[in-house]
Order: C-alpha cells, then sequence, then structure tokens
C-alpha cells in the first residue's frame, strides 16, 4: 500500500506562496491529533485570550527550549470535526517572505510534526468523509484557474453539482441492479420484469451521461487554454499584433526584418477562455545563427499550436515565401490576418489558399481589428465543438474516461437484453457502469487514482 495513503500521525506544511520580499502573510497548517499541542508549546497568546475553536488568537510564536521570539503571529483553531481534514487543524499565520515562515514549519516539525506530501490535507479531507472526489479535483481546479470562468466551474463541482447527478444517476442503476437480482433469488415469488421499463430507465441515464460528457471539451479549454501561435514572414506586423493585443510592449517592433529573435509569450483571457499568446520570429532563410535559432522554435511552436493567426502585409500580399510558411502549418486550424490594411486601397486581387475560412482585417500599429480577431476566434472555438458558454461544470480526463465507461457498460447491457440472455448476464454490465460511476466520486476507486490525483496538487493544499 502506498506511503501517501498508510501514514498517519500530524502533518504540517507552508499553505501560502512564499515570494521574497512580496508575500505579506504566510500561513503553516498543522492537521492531526498532536496539532492543538503544537500550538501551545510554541505560540503564547497574552492576556486572558480563550482557545476555543475557530477563534482567532493574537501573540508571538517562540523556540519552546530558550524562550527565542521567532515571530507575532495570530493562531487560528479549528477542532475535530469542524476543520478542512475533519481533524484537528491550526494554523498560524505569521510574516511573509522566506525566513520567518520556514522558522515556524521547523518549529512544528521539531515538536513531532512531520512535512505533509503534494495533496495530503486534501487527501484526508477525502479520506474522512469531508469531500468527495469530484470536489477534491475541483479545489486543485480552484487554484490552478486561468480566467473566471474556470473558476466558476471549479466552484460549481465544489458544489456538489457534478456528485448530485452522478450519485443519482448510480443509485438508479442500483435500483435496477437490486429488481433483477431479486428476480433471480426469488423467481418464483415476484412477477415478471417489465423489460421495457428497466430499457427505459437505462435509455434516460445514457441520456444524462452523454449530456454530462458533452462538458468534457469545454473543461479540456477552461483548464489549459487556448494556445495561439503567431506566424508569418519577418517584418508583417506579428509583434505589433500582439502588443496590440495584450495592450502592452511586450514585443520590440522595428522597421528592421528579424527583430524578434525568440518566442514571445503573453497570457489573455478571451471571453472567459485563457488564451496563451505566442509571437514567433519571422520565418525565414537566414545566416544568423541566433535568429536560425528563433526561426526552428518558432517553426516547432507553430506545429503545436491549437490555432495559428496567419499574419499577411495587405502591401505585399500572398509571396512563395508565405506558402513555404504555409505549408508547415496548415494542418493546424488557421485564420489569415490581413495586417497594414491602412496602407492600401485593396487587396482583392491577392490569391489566398481557399481553404483558409476565416480572415480578418487589422492596423496592428493602431490597435485597429483586435475586437474582430477576438472574435473569429471563438467562431474557430466553437466550430471545433469547445463552446464558449455558461456551464454548471466541465469535467476533466479521469472523469470523462470513468462516465465514458459507464455508458459502454450500460449500452452493452441494453443489447443483452434485446437479445434474451440469462438475467445474470444483464447484471454483469449493470455492475460494470456502478463501479464506473463510483470511480467519478470516488465511491469505488483504487490506491493508484488516489496517488495520481494528489500527487498533482501543492504541498500545502
Amino acid at each position: 500500500m502506498s506511503e501517501l495513503l498508510v501514514s498517519g500521525g500530524t502533518i504540517a506544511a507552508i499553505s501560502t506562496a512564499i515570494v521574497p520580499q512580496q508575500g505579506s502573510v504566510g500561513i503553516v497548517r498543522v492537521s492531526g491529533s498532536d496539532a492543538l499541542n503544537i500550538a501551545q508549546t510554541l505560540f503564547h497568546a497574552p492576556g486572558h485570550q480563550n482557545w476555543e475553536s475557530h477563534r482567532i488568537l493574537y501573540g508571538y510564536i517562540r523556540q519552546p527550549q530558550t524562550g527565542q521570539l521567532v515571530d507575532e503571529a495570530l493562531l487560528l483553531i479549528m477542532k475535530a470535526p469542524r476543520s478542512y481534514t475533519r481533524e484537528d487543524v491550526i494554523e498560524l499565520h505569521c510574516h511573509g517572505g522566506i525566513i520567518a515562515v520556514q522558522q515556524v514549519l521547523q518549529l512544528c516539525l521539531e515538536q513531532g510534526a512531520r512535512l505533509a506530501q503534494p495533496g495530503e490535507f486534501t487527501l484526508r479531507a477525502f479520506l474522512n468523509g469531508r469531500l468527495d472526489l469530484t470536489q477534491a479535483e475541483s479545489i486543485a481546479d480552484l487554484v490552478g484557474s486561468q480566467s473566471p470562468r474556470a473558476a466558476q466551474a471549479a466552484l460549481a463541482s465544489l458544489q456538489g453539482k457534478l456528485a448530485n447527478p452522478i450519485r443519482l444517476l448510480r443509485g438508479i442503476c442500483l435500483d435496477i441492479l437490486a429488481e433483477i437480482e431479486a428476480r433471480i433469488d426469488f423467481e418464483e415469488d415476484l412477477p415478471p420484469l417489465d423489460e421495457l421499463a428497466i430499457i427505459s430507465q437505462i435509455q434516460q441515464v445514457l441520456h444524462q451521461l452523454s449530456e454530462i460528457l458533452a462538458t468534457a471539451d469545454q473543461g479540456e479549454l477552461l483548464r489549459t487554454g487556448l494556445k495561439v501561435a503567431i506566424v508569418g514572414r519577418p517584418n508583417v506586423g506579428k509583434s505589433s499584433l500582439l502588443n496590440a493585443w495584450s495592450r502592452s510592449d511586450r514585443a520590440i517592433v522595428t522597421d528592421l526584418p528579424g527583430t524578434t529573435r525568440d518566442v514571445v509569450e503573453s497570457q489573455l483571457v478571451v471571453k472567459g477562455i485563457p488564451v496563451q499568446v505566442l509571437d514567433t520570429a519571422g520565418i525565414r532563410d537566414t545566416d544568423d545563427t541566433v535568429e536560425k535559432i528563433g526561426v526552428a522554435r518558432s517553426r516547432k511552436v507553430a506545429q503545436q499550436a491549437d490555432l495559428v493567426l496567419f499574419t499577411l502585409d495587405a502591401q505585399i500580399g500572398w509571396t512563395p515565401e508565405d506558402r513555404q510558411i504555409y505549408e508547415q502549418v496548415k494542418h493546424r486550424p488557421v485564420i489569415l490576418v490581413i495586417n497594414k490594411i491602412d496602407l492600401v486601397e485593396s487587396y482583392s486581387d491577392i490569391e489566398f489558399p481557399q481553404e483558409i475560412h476565416q480572415r480578418v482585417e487589422t492596423v496592428a500599429a493602431k490597435n485597429q481589428g483586435i475586437e474582430k480577431l477576438e472574435q473569429a476566434i471563438l467562431e474557430s472555438v466553437n466550430a471545433g465543438n469547445l463552446q464558449a458558454s455558461n456551464l454548471d461544470f466541465a469535467i476533466n480526463q479521469r472523469q470523462s474516461a470513468a462516465i465514458t465507461k459507464a455508458k459502454q457498460s450500460l449500452e452493452q447491457c441494453i443489447i443483452t437484453i434485446n437479445n434474451q440472455l440469462p438475467l445474470d448476464f444483464w447484471t454483469i454490465d449493470l455492475r460494470g457502469a456502478i463501479q464506473a460511476l463510483g470511480e467519478v466520486t470516488g465511491e469505488e476507486v483504487t490506491e493508484s487514482v488516489l496517488e495520481r490525483i494528489f500527487s498533482r496538487f501543492c504541498i500545502g493544499k
């Protein structure tokens, strides 16, 4: 059995991000049976403050052997079961930075706590029935949210909007299984099964599972975002486009070709979707060693992007060099960005590849055309069935795999019923669906799954 699942005792960790000279508060969290003893040993509260649950005490943290002052702090006490882990939990709110909070953590470890493993606080909350598995995963999603919409989807799952329908559907399957098994054991004492009614129930479950599965792509989009690469020949306005879009001077802009030597990145949010924008070096043949490396990186980024903004200079039009670059990225979704349109009367005589259906006109140097560009990106996303719509929740890959397995088992159950196979065969498929749905919420879950999920958490969570 894994060390993460069998390790008991009292655990401690820093539960806030530690940034030198920037963090104003650092929190050390301790959970377990010795948490209160550790607090009473290290924390000195002046006056007559009550050491009660869910109270905040003011005082000092001292080295217990020497009495040396370590920090001025606040102590938060949360006694079991009214805590995140349903164990006794204390939090020491220290001054931020590196030294003070690490000294406090070291004192906790010297008093018998051990350093928590990644995700161990949340794992204990799950094992103690404080959270189900979907809620535990939503906490990690909430911490890592890159947009308000991603945070809303994570909060919805944390409130049970995914777990509740899954439990309801699993309950229906359990009821059907119980009815079938009753016929197997007491066939002579019960009326015959209504096969059509059972098939109808299973089909209703399948319909609802399909609706839940439809949120998988959107969930992936909200969690990981969209990687967009701006590509094209040198000096067509790629860096100007990045600067206009990000409303910053992330990229150097000059009239000299080859100014951008490497990939420049900017993080944006477009209608709730996180977008990682990558301004690439102008792709061309060059003898400059540094530029050659940048061009190679640009080609790699463009070929791995979710979406390519192929940028064209309206004055020059479509050239053989553009064709060569396009051949390298045409396997990706492409939006043609026709830049510098203010410098031409018309570009109608330019021959574009017919397969590029989306075209946007911009004057990047004057911040013109950015809204149309964002709209084109959203249309491209929607065309790929990654709808940028409001969702009650959005499932992740693990949940999607389990629900898909449940759906396949139920579909096979209908085939088994229609083929008039014995009732024992019906129960095999139903049990498979019940187990798979239990994997979603954690009612049926293996150690390896738990290890994989919680190892991705930060240590203090």
